[in-house]
């Protein structure tokens, strides 16, 4: 295991701690906006070495008899077929995902709300879906001259007119299958109805990042911004908390930006200032449970690294524009990092110019790099992967995990029955290969074995990846960054 920047059980103690007391502070009702990733939040994981994947869940878990969930999904999202583009699933499918996913950790999912609702035949079969399976829904409206028309939006004609949302728990998270969904607007209408109950119950937000209590420089904030170019986020001190407190705190643009009316909104409705700030509202935790900063500073601007790349190669494929690569290039700037502080990436370059074609570097935790590079038989990527596991294993450079004559026929198969151009084996397919070579072959065994440690390893293609391989090392845990290039001048390339 590699080195830990961030301490989980401190962390769950403590978050579970203070979303309690802003639940007990509003008479044991507390509706909570859950931004970001629930579920396998890998840039928190990758930017904190010790924060699971599924970190939040596990502290929700630990309340999970005071908790309640509802899930917002926008009619609109559901018309367009809107997509995740982590999962390549939509809305409405990533919905049915996450309510399997909570009912497997025994979270108890309350109801789905439909936002801004219109009556369109995809979304009403969506509900008529969800009701068959005994799961309650309710719709909420789109409400004009929405945030801004307050004295329209906190009346019976505006928040009055959602379904009341019937919730059984102290605690109900309000989340999403992305942004955009109406979280926010679900916890304010539920506000609504309940104090039209005589019913005193609160708001209060959750996001991971920015951590308000690091600088605006700390490289964990900037990789914030790093991950958010596409949605002109911006990182910034938070004005109404300085003014207040006179103590600078982070926040980011649109939440600064929407307090106003917010804090506005809720006054209308409860007839009390309830916060004072976008970090008063917050029950954000985490910055108090990093344990090694250095290390924490080093995995932020990693991850500004492999962010620069990513989009450098999306910007290739025409998938992000311009403005994308001058915010990533400025926040690099603002980190005082290059890609030389990627040592994978100069690794892979000076193996390409040696064998002058495509080249692949892996950094393990304890600093070694292997190198692979394409063969008749291989990949670059599957090449490194083995001569990886070789080192990891300690098995000689001369000994051969896999021989030629399992090789052959699956790249037989490949071109001749299947139909691909590429003979080389991808990542998969080597790994396939090893694992039957394994039944005989006491090495391969043993480099199978070994697969679990090349999670975290740092890997840089002097070529963009097949998607193949890309999915594929990204499911071991292999942290993948390319050069934006192609390893042919064709314009056709079919990823495989």
């Amino acid at each position: 295991m590699g080195k830990i920047a961030f301490d989980s059980d401190k962390y769950i103690k403590m978050q579970s701690e203070k979303i309690m007391e802003r639940v007990n502070r509003f008479n044991n009702k507390l509706y909570l906006e859950f931004g970001g990733k629930l579920f396998d939040d890998y840039h928190a994981s990758r930017v904190l070495p010790g924060f699971e994947p599924d970190m939040k869940v596990k502290m929700l878990t630990s309340l999970k008899e005071k908790v309640e969930i509802i899930i917002a999904i926008n009619a609109h999202d559901i018309e367009r077929s809107k997509k995740r583009g982590d999962l390549n699933i939509t809305y409405d499918q990533d919905v049915l995902r996450l309510i399997d996913a909570f009912r497997n950790i025994d979270l108890f999912v309350g109801s789905v709300v439909i936002t801004q609702y219109v009556s369109l035949p995809v979304v009403d079969n969506f509900k008529k879906q969800l009701e068959r399976m005994n799961i309650p829904v309710y719709l909420h409206y789109a409400i004009e001259g929405y945030p801004n028309n307050i004295d329209l939006i906190v009346s019976d004609e505006g928040y009055g007119k959602n379904d009341y949302v019937q919730t059984q728990r102290p605690l109900v998270v309000v989340t999403a299958p992305g942004p955009g969904s109406g979280k926010m607007a679900v916890c304010l209408s539920q506000l609504y109805h309940e104090y039209k109950r005589h019913n005193i119950a609160g708001y209060a937000k959750f996001e991971t990042f920015p951590i308000f209590n690091l600088s605006l420089s700390h490289p964990i904030n900037l990789a914030y911004e790093a991950a958010t170019t596409d949605l002109d986020d911006v990182n910034m001190i938070d004005p109404f908390h300085l003014e207040k407190y006179n103590i600078a705190t982070v926040n980011y643009n649109r939440d600064v930006e929407i307090f106003p009316v917010l804090a506005r909104i809720l006054h209308q409705i409860t007839g009390d200032d309830v916060y004072y700030s976008p970090t008063d509202m917050g029950v954000n935790m985490i910055g108090y449970c990093i344990k090694d900063d250095d290390l924490a500073r080093k995995s932020g601007c990693d991850e500004i690294i492999r962010r620069y790349y990513q989009i450098q190669v999306d910007h290739r494929l025409a998938l992000t524009d311009d403005n994308s690569l001058n915010k990533i290039l400025a926040i690099m700037n603002k980190a005082g990092i290059t890609t030389n502080d990627r040592p994978v990436v100069s690794a892979a370059i000076e193996k390409g110019i040696q064998t002058n074609g495509p080249a692949v570097a892996i950094q393990l935790d304890d600093g070694h790099i292997e190198v692979g590079k394409n063969s008749p038989l291989l990949g670059a990527a599957s090449a490194a992967i083995l001569n990886t596991l070789k080192y990891l294993c300690n098995i000689p450079d001369g000994t051969m995990l896999l021989s030629p004559n399992i090789i052959e026929p699956v790249q037989e198969l490949k071109v001749q029955y299947l139909g691909n151009n590429n003979p080389r084996l991808h990542v998969d397919e080597v790994l396939i290969a090893l694992t039957i070579s394994a039944q005989l072959n006491p090495a391969a065994y043993q480099a199978i074995s070994a697969l679990p440690k090349l999670k975290n390893a740092q890997l840089h293609s002097t070529v963009i990846l097949s998607t193949v391989d890309s999915d594929t090392l990204r499911k071991l845990g292999v942290m993948v960054t390319c050069e934006p290039k192609y390893q042919t001048k064709k314009l056709y390339h079919p990823h495989k």
